[in-house]
């Protein structure tokens, strides 16, 4: 850890830094001066092919190949430059614009595309963009990659352990048995849908001027179909066109997005709790690495930090983004400015979520399944087949058969041979006897390895 992490307030660029450091070139101040520079270049390049626009001299092969690589080229030097320059505009996106114009005037000898950098242009329509493009890397880069990898090894798990029965609890109580697949199958599936969700999510970006109007754009060249161009040039960057905004583009599919981020996380944190519960039981053990402490005053301990470190840090992140979904929609009349400043934590709030992936994955890499545990616990409640004795006894007209059944097992630890003396004094057919003697508290699963099973098939 270098002198700037240890300084650092946040712990995002300080103790977890390396988790988040692919984030630095996504949501950082130099990747969005990044983001920004593209979208103002690829702008006037869009403006030079429209023949209409006639005092802008068409960009030959050479302009092109200039203006792409201040794009691929962009560096340090340039973003500092830029913060010099706004040092004296006290404004960000005019600092970039002044930015190209020097930068193009040394480069091209052709200076009348000068006057056509963010031509036309409000900031937001810069800003947008770029938090278009910012939150699509996102998601193609790293959330989805995240989601699939913990979903697969969810899924792995329900597979592995599709056979192992487990005692299962409601309100914390023992309650009918399930298999330690079927479980791992209840968040596989939530997950996935989510997953499914996050994928067809629609990010919009705009390009229409001061407040949304196109007016200045009509003034210059009203024989121009903006509205076309507008689109054209929204969807060349792979983002969806929005044809209806104020100043600023409303921020609706970032509250969608971040919306469908929380509830996967909140399925994430219910996980995370089930998992640490089943440490607690000793159903799943967790690796013994001698080098590592997880006390300062109690050796033996083994204390499950993964799983609470990812549950930790969802938390934050949701409670970021729950601000934001509120928050980024509302705009007074055509624009004020509070979206700005919470739109910079973007990347705060996702730096919060991937930290707690890269936790609960590591997590899951060191922990076993104590099939011992986790049969003698189920072993021990005969008391559960109260449950298919007197649906049986329902079955062939017995009345009361709950109430019976309450007296004889609650608050009662039995057995086998007190079970299989009740049922052979039930008067009910003797081929329902033998069926309900072949229960046992490991077997009484109902349809907990089919289910797993489908699940599998119908989410392929």
């Amino acid at each position: 850890m270098n002198y700037f992490n240890l300084y650092a307030i946040s712990p995002i660029d300080g103790r977890y830094s390396q988790d988040t450091s692919k984030l630095k070139n996504i949501f950082s101040e130099y990747a969005f001066l990044k983001f920004r520079t593209t979208i103002e270049i690829r702008w006037l390049q869009k403006l030079s092919s429209i023949p209409e626009i006639f005092k802008l001299d068409k960009l030959n092969q050479l302009d092109n190949e200039i203006l792409n690589n201040i794009i691929k080229h962009f560096n340090y030097d340039d973003a500092k430059y830029i913060k010099t320059i706004e040092k004296t505009t006290q404004h960000d996106v005019k600092a970039i614009e002044y930015f190209l114009k020097n930068k193009i005037s040394y480069k091209l000898f052709n200076h009348s595309i000068l006057n056509f950098i963010h031509f036309a242009c409000t900031s937001e329509d810069i800003n947008n963009l770029a938090y278009a493009n910012m939150m699509q890397t996102t998601r193609i880069n790293l959330l989805i990659p995240y989601w699939e990898n913990i979903i697969f090894n969810i899924r792995n798990i329900a597979f592995k352990f599709q056979n192992i029965s487990m005692l299962s609890r409601t309100h914390g109580q023992s309650a009918s048995p399930t298999t330690v697949g079927k479980e791992m199958s209840n968040f596989y599936y939530r997950m996935y849908r989510q997953l499914k969700q996050l994928k067809k999510i629609k990010i919009f970006g705009k390009i229409n001027g001061a407040t949304g109007n196109y007016n200045a754009h009509v003034i210059a060249y009203p024989m121009l179909n903006w509205y076309q161009i507008s689109k054209e040039f929204v969807t060349s960057l792979n983002i969806h066109w929005n044809p209806c905004t104020t100043q600023i583009e409303p921020h609706d599919y970032i509250s969608e997005l971040l919306s469908c981020i929380i509830r996967f996380n909140i399925i994430l944190i219910n996980f995370n709790q089930d998992i640490w519960g089943y440490i607690a039981l000793n159903y799943f053990n967790q690796h013994n690495n001698l080098n590592e402490i997880g006390s300062s005053t109690m050796p033996h301990k083994i204390n499950p930090i993964h799983f609470e470190k990812s549950e930790g840090n969802l938390g934050l992140s949701n409670a970021i983004m729950n601000h934001m979904i509120s928050k980024l929609p509302i705009s007074r009349w055509q624009r004020d400015l509070t979206d700005s400043t919470v739109l910079r934590n973007l990347g705060v709030a996702i730096s919060y979520s991937i930290i707690s992936y890269k936790s609960l994955l590591l997590g899951l890499k060191k922990i076993t399944i104590n099939y011992n545990t986790i049969k003698k616990d189920l072993s021990n409640k005969w008391e559960l087949l109260s449950e298919p004795i007197q649906i049986v006894m329902k079955k062939h007209g017995i009345n009361n058969a709950y109430e019976k059944l309450k007296l004889l097992t609650k608050g009662k630890q039995m057995n086998s041979i007190l079970i299989h003396q009740y049922i052979d004094s039930l008067k009910i057919p003797n081929q329902e006897k033998i069926k309900l003697k072949k229960i046992t508290p490991n077997n009484y699963i109902g349809n907990s390895i089919k289910i797993t099973k489908n699940i599998y098939n119908i989410t392929q």
